[in-house]
């Protein structure tokens, strides 16, 4: 059979699809693109907002519309929570975040029985790392390595926790076999990914620390760049840093969860950090990595947020100094304190915020990559795009090169100018790396 995927929201998502469809090739069906004609199409849900559940049933009921013989099947957060709306969407089978394994058995069973089904635990009730193949089908140049599944922070305004139950730690041992099958698939790059990795070891006997995961890594495969997902603010000490800052093949680029740069809004937010201990986080990081590229997300309107509130967040993120920032306009969540707040604001409200604090990242962005203008970097190099090969850099800002027949090389490149949204650069004679 043929299988076609479409994959919303997280790096987590995007490597259990990649799994899904290893699992798939390994049974010796065809995996095909989600616009083909194919026998089965797998969706695969975000639902971190309200917004994401209605990106989620636009797709299926584009997909259905499209291709209506087809068995349409639906996987990832949106139906761990919300089962029964997708009924009224004429979807085949209904599985959730876990078990993916069980999930295409019944796909498969469906395809050939027509009887529609669902694939549901109860996410709360999870105890153990579901072990999934690492890598994908095609030849690209990073690979995500998930090492840990679920949450139990329960911010006011996410529904993770619920949708994908308790934290879940992958072996040391398993990741590092993993790794080591990914270097030898050929890639470049390993990307640490999970929910929220810097409970890694929580549940695993001795409780290890993530410090002892990334040494692992990093030392098995010393050629390779390792990258770090989303790391909590908390988990950056002196200690962490001191013994990161051993690993040369560590890429100097940490993503700190913010979320707002008020201290009375993070208190209606229940994050667990205030932005005195936040912004230790970050100096600590540019102490022990010189240059480094501290990266965040910011939420803007959360319920209640005033002028006053939202101007303190503006002045913090200056303070930081961000190389990138993603912000977000405060999305409701059904089944969420926050959906329940008090002071629920308005979309012009959010907008004009929104718009605010994105006029400050890219200043903040800007600022970060004209440091870098006639300095040599390292650039591993991913895409063509007209005239230009792109890449990015360990501390990932992103860079435009004139060549040819670049994919998957490490190349060094001299930063001649600001370009889009990165830097523009002329590759150094050399050779390859």
């Amino acid at each position: 059979m043929k299988f076609g995927f479409y994959t919303l929201g997280c790096k987590v998502n995007q490597y259990e699809t990649q799994a899904m469809e290893q699992l798939l090739a390994a049974q010796g069906h065809e995996i095909g693109a989600f616009h083909e004609p194919c026998d089965v199409y797998i969706i695969n849900t975000c639902s971190v907002t309200a917004v994401a559940d209605k990106k989620n049933r636009a797709v299926i009921r584009r997909c259905r519309r499209e291709n209506p013989q087809a068995v349409i099947a639906v996987c990832g957060c949106y139906p761990q929570h919300a089962a029964d709306s997708l009924e009224k969407l004429d979807v085949d089978v209904i599985g959730g975040s876990g078990d993916r394994a069980e999930f295409l058995q019944q796909v498969i069973a469906t395809a050939h029985t027509k009887v529609k089904a669902r694939v549901l635990d109860e996410a709360l009730k999870r105890r153990s790392f579901e072990v999934l193949p690492a890598g994908g089908l095609e030849g690209r140049t990073r690979a995500m390595l998930k090492v840990q599944d679920g949450c139990v922070n329960f911010c006011s305004y996410c529904i993770i926790p619920y949708t994908r139950g308790p934290v879940r730690s992958a072996p040391i041992s398993l990741a590092v076999q993993q790794t080591r099958e990914l270097a030898a698939q050929g890639y470049r790059e390993i990307v640490i990914t999970g929910i929220e990795i810097a409970s890694w070891g929580v549940d695993l006997p001795g409780k290890p620390k993530l410090a002892d995961l990334i040494e692992a890594i990093c030392r098995e495969v010393p050629d390779l760049r390792i990258r770090l997902g989303s790391l909590e603010p908390r988990i950056v000490t002196e200690e962490f840093c001191s013994r990161l800052q051993k690993l040369p093949n560590l890429c100097p680029q940490f993503h700190l969860s913010m979320q707002s740069g008020c201290d009375t809004v993070l208190k209606r937010m229940k994050r667990k950090y205030d932005t005195s201990r936040y912004l230790e986080s970050v100096q600590l990081l540019g102490r022990y990595f010189p240059g480094c590229a501290v990266t965040t997300d910011m939420i803007v309107a959360f319920p209640g947020e005033t002028e006053e509130e939202f101007a303190q967040s503006l002045v913090f993120i200056r303070k930081c100094g961000f190389a990138d920032m993603h912000i977000f306009p405060y999305s409701r969540r059904p089944g969420t304190p926050a959906d329940k707040m008090d002071g629920q604001l308005g979309n012009a409200v959010k907008e004009a915020r929104s718009r605010k604090a994105i006029a400050v990242a890219e200043e903040m962005s800007r600022d970060y990559r004209q440091k870098m203008v006639g300095s040599v970097v390292s650039v591993l190099f991913e895409e063509e795009d007209g005239a230009y090969y792109i890449g990015h850099t360990p501390n990932y800002v992103k860079v435009y090169v004139r060549g040819k027949d670049l994919h998957n090389q490490i190349r060094q490149v001299t930063v001649t100018e600001l370009y889009k949204d990165g830097v523009l650069g002329i590759l150094d004679n050399c050779g390859i790396m």
